[in-house]
């Protein structure tokens, strides 16, 4: 069984400033991949957001709505660019604590029909897992055939990877506790029962982020909670040291999403 790992875009990068990194919150989050990636049996694949990288980018040229001119078409091979730069950064720091991380860049495979990601190599993440690898991917661009370009965000990647592998859980790191309810309490499981009750109070994102805030989110992450392989999703702060390894030991934090 596989474990997804996403680290935020708003965690590992200042959203509020273009192409600003944090690197000392990636280095501890790097370490504490590490020292799970040594202590247990996992399958693991890391993904993480493009944050003040490629939604800047990606705002600046609107290329989550489409490709058409030439002038938006080297916006396109921009965003996927500057996405890539942070893909660097993160694969830097897993490499430098010894983690055996493998980049696989979704634009060099993908194939989105209107933003739904229907086609990427899937073999080669395959053999990484299978050979002990970690495979690392991220969100980029893609093309689609029925906008020319578009964004892939890193939920969406997953929701393919999800469809083609054996995947217990999925965790989620951001910046706060996790899904708050109107009173500001979090919320600790959200499923179909009480989907409609929690709606009205996801919000959206702090900072510039081309593909939807919490709201999005919650709703990508239910509906793969609710199809075949049925993983568990929980959605933590990665701003404090040790949530993945007390998600991982069973521990109940931030929100649990489950079918």
């Amino acid at each position: 069984m596989v474990t997804m790992i996403k680290l935020g875009g708003s965690l590992i990068t200042d959203k509020t400033q273009e192409a600003t990194l944090r690197p000392d919150v990636l280095a501890r989050i790097a370490d504490e991949i590490a020292r799970i990636h040594n202590s247990h049996d996992l399958r693991l694949i890391v993904g993480h957001g493009s944050g003040s990288f490629g939604h800047f980018e990606a705002k600046r040229h609107d290329t989550i709505k489409g490709v058409e001119t030439s002038e938006q078409w080297a916006g396109f091979a921009s965003v996927a660019r500057v996405a890539s730069e942070l893909n660097f950064h993160v694969a830097s720091a897993l490499g430098a604590v010894d983690v055996p991380v493998m980049r696989f860049q979704p634009s060099a495979s993908a194939i989105a029909v209107n933003g739904v990601v229907q086609d990427m190599a899937i073999q080669t993440i395959i053999r990484a897992l299978d050979n002990g690898l970690v495979p690392l991917v991220y969100g980029d661009v893609a093309f689609d055939s029925e906008r020319g370009g578009t964004i892939i965000s890193t939920e969406t990647i997953f929701a393919y990877l999800v469809s083609k592998l054996s995947v217990e859980r999925i965790l989620l790191l951001g910046e706060v506790d996790g899904v708050y309810d109107e009173q500001n309490y979090i919320i600790p499981h959200i499923s179909p029962d009480n989907f409609s009750d929690v709606q009205s109070a996801l919000g959206g994102s702090e900072g510039v982020d081309v593909t939807g805030g919490m709201l999005t989110k919650v709703n990508d992450m239910l509906s793969l909670a609710t199809h075949p392989p049925y993983p568990e999703i929980h959605i933590i702060n990665g701003l404090v040291s040790g949530n993945i390894e007390r998600v991982l030991a069973g521990e109940m934090i931030g929100t649990r999403i489950s079918q």
